[in-house]
């Protein structure tokens, strides 16, 4: 099934399977909010002092990083460069290096988002009928910075916070699914209880790995990148594509069904 739809929904590639999901998992960067440009502004700028530091000429644009990386976190990126010039990273180094990109990007990112009612009122919505939650690659001190200044934090409680880099036992990025595999397992649901929302092919992939039923969505994706990214998505498994939080609440409504509702007692 690969048919146009409606409403903010672009694709749906695959029926959805909508009567035991409790939970929608969220991404961040890119999904909740237009984190990706302002945060790889911030982001080039700490690559290119490794680079240097390693030795290597090689210097990287803002928007060259962004379209190179998406769906990475600065650990699985900062790993890949230091590889491909030939001077791998200790661990020690890495950290360092890890901690100065999380510390530069979450500055300026608490400096230059805001909130977003696009966002803030289907999302709201939302919370209703389902229990949000945040499945991420990026780190615990940067999501909830975010989420402070775009008015997230009080839909998104901090236990509800999952992170690829802070959350697991050992750091493990998308598309690797072990950080959706975690936050199933301390939601205490099971992967047909949950559905996932992903900006990135990196993201859904590690979602459908996990076996969520995962969704595509590509509002704060440039006009100009969109058509690109959707065939991406639907290549990663997604079963449908939307183009803000509205087309969400289009595709899977953010009320409980009336039926739902039979034979339950009224307090």
């Amino acid at each position: 099934m690969n048919t146009l739809a409606h409403d903010h929904v672009i694709t749906r590639c695959f029926d959805l399977e909508l009567d035991a999901v409790r939970a929608l998992l969220c991404d961040a960067d890119g999904n909740l909010f237009p984190s990706e440009e302002p945060a790889f502004a911030a982001s080039a700028k700490v690559t290119n002092r490794l680079l240097a530091e390693l030795g290597s000429a090689r210097r990287y644009h803002p928007e060259e990083l962004r379209l190179a990386t998406t769906g990475k976190n600065f650990r699985t990126t900062a790993a890949d460069l230091a590889a491909a010039v030939g001077a791998p990273l200790g661990a020690d180094q890495l950290e360092r290096w890890i901690a100065e990109e999380k510390r530069d990007v979450t500055d300026h990112l608490r400096r230059t988002l805001t909130a977003d009612r696009d966002v803030l009122e289907p999302l709201s919505r939302l919370s209703r009928r389902f229990e949000l939650a945040v499945v991420s690659s990026s780190a615990l001190t940067r999501l909830r910075a975010c989420f402070d200044v775009t008015g997230l934090a009080e839909l998104l409680a901090a236990e509800r916070h999952f992170s690829a880099e802070d959350s697991l036992p050992k750091p493990t990025g998308k598309p690797d699914p072990a950080i959706y595999t975690w936050a199933l397992e301390r939601l205490h649901i099971r992967p047909s209880e949950a559905l996932a929302i992903e900006d990135s092919a990196t993201g859904a992939r590690s979602a459908v790995a996990a076996g969520i039923q995962t969704i595509g969505n590509v509002q704060f994706v440039a006009s100009e990148e969109r058509a690109a990214r959707i065939g991406e998505l639907e290549d990663a498994g997604v079963a449908a594509v939307i183009s803000s939080w509205s087309g969400l609440e289009t595709l899977i409504g953010s009320e409980a069904p009336a039926e739902s509702m039979a034979g339950k007692a009224v307090e």
